[in-house]
């Protein structure tokens, strides 16, 4: 069993999707549920840790069911209300004890907050059905736009973070593909394919910024293709960034790994 005071510590950061830089978090979450429907399989899924269940209810319609888990009462209470037919459980993974088995396992965003990564890969993947497959996403370290504020002196190295990652966020620790694979080795898992999510060259808080006051009418000689039939390009160009992120996961804002026990 884990210490009330690491339930305390996760219950303290308030940085949630749908409060901070929520348009870009809004098209970050969609496309990291996108994604994730790429490498799913079976019909029921865990989703850890779910927070205030934005992508949790994405996934609801893919699922005959879906269960959430988060250490965070209020982000859950946000949760339940999105889905209130849904099962939601408050507590850390590491005390998190169910009957019932998986075919499908979400770990978006949690290693980085974790005291032991290790023994948190190993739990959840001990909530797998056989043949059941492990989804973690992480925050790169790599990523260009950490790489270009490198270069730029706003960040000392990739691997640096920041107060808004340790204070709002309550990161612990940073991830690169081989620190993240090298993780997954040590708890005795299987990585069955690898990626990235959305090729991002600005800061989370430009790119939420660009996405709400971006010159995206033709007529501003921004994004839009002149002369062309008139389209959403705010949502083309997310699109691009993820289709762009799939040829380059090294520079994308987020990595993955599918799993196996």
């Amino acid at each position: 069993m884990t210490s009330n005071s690491e339930k305390e510590r996760q219950e303290s950061f308030v940085w949630s999707r749908s409060e901070f830089h929520s348009e870009y978090n809004r098209y970050l979450a969609h496309y990291k549920v996108e994604s994730c429907l790429e490498n799913m399989v079976g019909d029921n899924l865990l989703d850890i840790a779910c927070g205030d269940g934005l992508m949790t209810e994405m996934f609801s319609h893919h699922f005959r069911k879906v269960v959430g888990v988060d250490a965070n009462g209020a982000h859950l209470a946000v949760a339940r209300k999105r889905l209130p037919d849904s099962d939601f459980y408050e507590c850390l993974i590491e005390d998190l004890s169910l009957a019932e088995k998986f075919s499908t396992v979400t770990m978006l965003d949690l290693l980085e907050h974790v005291e032991d990564p290790v023994v948190v890969l190993k739990k959840a993947a001990s909530l797998l059905v056989e043949g059941g497959r492990l989804i973690v996403h992480v925050p790169n370290a790599k990523a260009i736009n950490r790489r270009l504020a490198v270069l730029m002196g706003t960040l000392e190295s990739c691997e640096e973070l920041s107060p808004f990652d340790i204070n709002i966020a309550g990161h612990r620790r940073s991830y690169s593909m081989a620190t993240l694979c090298k993780d997954i080795e040590l708890a005795g898992l299987k990585v069955q394919s690898t990626g990235g999510i959305f090729y991002k060259i600005l800061s989370t808080p430009q790119m939420d910024w660009f996405l709400k006051n971006g010159l995206w009418e033709e007529g501003g000689f921004g994004w839009g293709r002149v002369g062309a039939e008139k389209r959403d390009w705010r949502a083309e160009f997310c699109r691009a960034s993820y289709e762009l992120g799939k040829q380059h996961p090294e520079d994308c804002n987020i990595i993955y790994a599918c799993i196996t026990k």
